[in-house]
C-alpha cells in the first residue's frame, strides 16, 4: 500500500512546538495514516487515545493501564519521556471537568517546550476558553485526486483477489472516474468504486455515471447543497438573449487558451429583479448552456443555533462546491439569508460574518466554481455586494415582453402535452401585460385544472378567464417594481 501524502502545513505546525491541533474531521483512519508517515518523517513515536481503548503507542494493540480515564491519561502523558504525537479522539467532550481542563493546561504548556504535540479530532470540537489559547486549528482537506486514485488502486487489488474482477476502462475514462469522486471522502469513494465493481464484477466507464449519482446521494444527505448533474438539467428560458449572449463569451474563460493567458475564470454574476420572471431559472439554464454540474446554496440551511455552527456550514458548503469545480454555484435570494440586517446585530452579528465571509471567498476563489446569485430586494443589498469587480456582471430582469411572454406559454403548454397551435397566442399575450413568467406558468396550471373539472379541452376562452381572475404582482404592488425599475435603470445590464 502506498503512503498517504502528508500535509506540508500539518507538518509545519507539528515542527513549529504547537501543543494542541484540533482537527475537525470524520475521516479519523485518513488523519491516523497521515500522523503515521509524518511521526514516521520525523522520527518521533505516535501514540493513540480513545475512551474505549486507553493511550496505545503504534504499532500496539494493547492500551497502558489506567489510561482511559481522561484525568490519569494526562498525568501518565506528562510523565512519559519520549517525544512524540499523540492522537486523542474525542477527547473535547470530556473537557466539561475542570481538573481535565486544569491538567491539559498544564500538559499543553509542557509539551511547548519539549517538542511534543496533542492532536484532537472530532467530527466538531468546541474547546473551554481556558483551552482555545493553546490550540490551533487545522483543516483536513478532502481527498486530491492522487490519494483518491491510490484508493481506487487498492479497493480494486484487494477485490480481485476475492472476486476475480475484470477492469475495462480508458485512461481518458479513469479521469473522468477521478473528477466525478473528487469531492468524496476516502470512505465514500472506497464504498463508492465497491459498490460500482461488485455489482456487475467489472470497473468500466459506464460506473462514472454510477459515481455521479451516488455523489448527488451524499451531497443531498449532507443537507447544505442540492445537486443537480449536468445531463439531468433539461430546463427551458424564454428570452434572456444578452445574458445567454454574455454566458457565450464568458465559457471561454474556463479554456486552455485562457489559462495560457493568465486569465482567471469568470467569477459569477448576480441577477437582481422582480420576482418569477425567471432569475432561478437563469441559473439552472447557466449550467446547462455550459454543461456543468449544478449546486444549490439555500442561505437558511447554513443557520445554526450553536455558536460557530453557521461558519463552519458555510466553509463545509464551500469546500464541497470546490473540490467538484468546474461547477455552477447557485445561492438563490442571496438578501435572505447573507445581507448583514439594518439593526445591525438583531442574530448577534451572523448575517454580517457570513456576508464577510461571502465576500472575501467571492474575491479571492482560485477554483472554477462560477456564482449565479439572485436577488429579490435592492434594498436591503450592501454597497459592497453591487460594486463592479465582485461579480462579473450585474443583470436586471424585468417582466417579460411580449415575444417572451409568447415563448413563455409555448414552453408551458408543450411541458403539459398541450398544442399551442391551437390556441390564439396573440390574443393571451396581449390579455397578460405585466405578467411574470411564474404568473403565466400558474395561468396555465390553473386553466388546465378548470379543463380537466368541466370535461373539455384547454382553449383560449379557458385560459383568458384565469388570466381575468389573476392579479399580478405589477398590479398588486406597482410602486415597488417601479421604484426597483428606477433604482436598475443605466446600474445593471438588462437580459433582454
Amino acid at each position: 500500500m502506498t503512503s498517504p501524502s502528508v500535509s506540508h502545513d500539518l507538518k509545519t505546525l507539528i515542527r513549529s512546538f504547537h501543543a494542541i491541533i484540533v482537527v475537525e474531521t470524520v475521516e479519523e483512519q485518513r488523519l491516523k495514516a497521515q500522523l503515521r508517515a509524518l511521526t514516521a518523517e520525523l522520527g518521533v513515536d505516535l501514540f493513540t487515545w480513545t475512551i474505549t481503548g486507553g493511550l496505545r503507542r503504534w504499532p500496539a494493540t494493547k492500551g497502558v493501564h489506567g489510561s482511559t480515564d481522561p484525568a490519569h491519561l494526562l498525568k501518565h502523558m506528562e510523565h512519559l519521556t519520549a517525544t512524540g504525537v499523540f492522537l486523542l479522539k474525542d477527547f473535547h467532550a470530556h473537557l466539561s471537568a475542570p481538573v481535565v481542563v486544569r491538567k491539559l493546561r498544564e500538559v499543553a504548556q509542557f509539551f511547548a517546550k519539549r517538542g511534543s504535540t496533542i492532536v484532537l479530532s472530532g467530527d466538531s470540537v468546541k474547546l473551554p476558553k481556558e483551552v482555545q489559547h493553546l490550540a490551533t486549528y487545522y483543516e483536513l482537506a478532502l481527498p486530491g485526486v492522487t490519494e483518491l486514485r491510490e484508493e481506487v488502486e487498492n479497493v480494486v487489488r484487494s477485490l480481485d483477489k476475492k472476486h476475480k474482477i475484470r477492469v475495462s476502462i480508458r485512461r481518458a475514462d479513469f479521469d473522468e472516474l477521478m473528477r466525478a469522486l473528487s469531492g468524496m471522502t476516502l470512505s465514500q469513494a472506497r464504498q463508492t468504486i465497491a459498490y460500482c465493481v461488485l455489482e456487475d464484477g467489472v470497473l468500466s466507464a459506464d460506473d462514472v455515471r454510477v459515481v455521479i449519482e451516488r455523489k448527488a446521494r451524499t451531497i443531498r444527505d449532507g443537507g447544505l447543497l442540492e445537486y443537480y448533474p449536468a445531463e439531468a438539467n433539461v430546463f427551458q428560458l424564454g428570452g434572456f438573449e444578452k445574458l445567454k449572449a454574455w454566458l457565450e463569451r464568458a465559457k471561454v474563460g474556463f479554456s486552455e487558451e485562457a489559462r495560457e493567458l493568465n486569465l482567471a475564470p469568470p467569477r459569477g454574476i448576480l441577477l437582481v429583479g422582480i420576482q418569477g420572471c425567471g432569475k432561478s431559472l437563469a441559473a439552472k439554464v447557466t449550467a446547462r448552456q455550459w454543461n456543468l454540474p449544478l449546486l444549490k446554496l439555500d442561505a437558511g440551511r447554513l443557520f445554526d443555533k450553536y455558536i460557530g455552527e453557521s461558519e463552519k456550514n458555510f466553509r463545509r458548503a464551500i469546500s464541497l462546491a470546490e473540490t467538484i469545480a468546474p461547477v455552477v454555484l447557485w445561492i438563490d435570494e442571496i438578501e435572505k439569508g447573507m445581507a448583514p440586517t439594518s439593526s445591525g446585530e438583531a442574530d448577534g452579528g451572523l448575517s454580517r460574518r457570513l456576508f464577510g465571509a461571502f465576500l472575501t471567498w467571492l474575491q479571492e476563489k482560485k477554483q472554477e466554481v462560477f456564482v449565479v446569485a439572485t436577488a429579490n430586494d435592492l434594498s436591503v443589498l450592501p454597497p459592497e455586494l453591487l460594486r463592479k469587480g465582485r461579480f462579473d456582471e450585474i443583470f436586471f430582469v424585468d417582466l417579460p415582453d411580449p415575444c417572451e411572454r409568447k415563448t413563455i406559454f409555448k414552453i408551458h403548454l408543450g411541458l403539459r402535452r398541450q398544442d399551442p397551435t391551437a390556441l390564439d397566442l396573440d390574443r393571451l399575450v396581449k390579455a397578460t401585460d405585466g405578467f411574470s413568467g411564474a404568473e403565466i406558468e400558474q395561468v396555465v396550471i390553473a386553466g388546465l385544472y378548470r379543463a380537466l373539472h368541466v370535461k373539455r379541452q384547454l382553449d383560449t376562452d379557458l385560459l383568458l378567464q384565469e388570466i381575468g381572475e389573476t392579479i399580478p404582482l405589477s398590479v398588486s404592488r406597482r410602486e415597488d417594481l417601479e421604484r426597483l425599475r428606477e433604482t436598475s435603470r443605466g446600474r445593471f445590464v438588462p437580459v433582454k
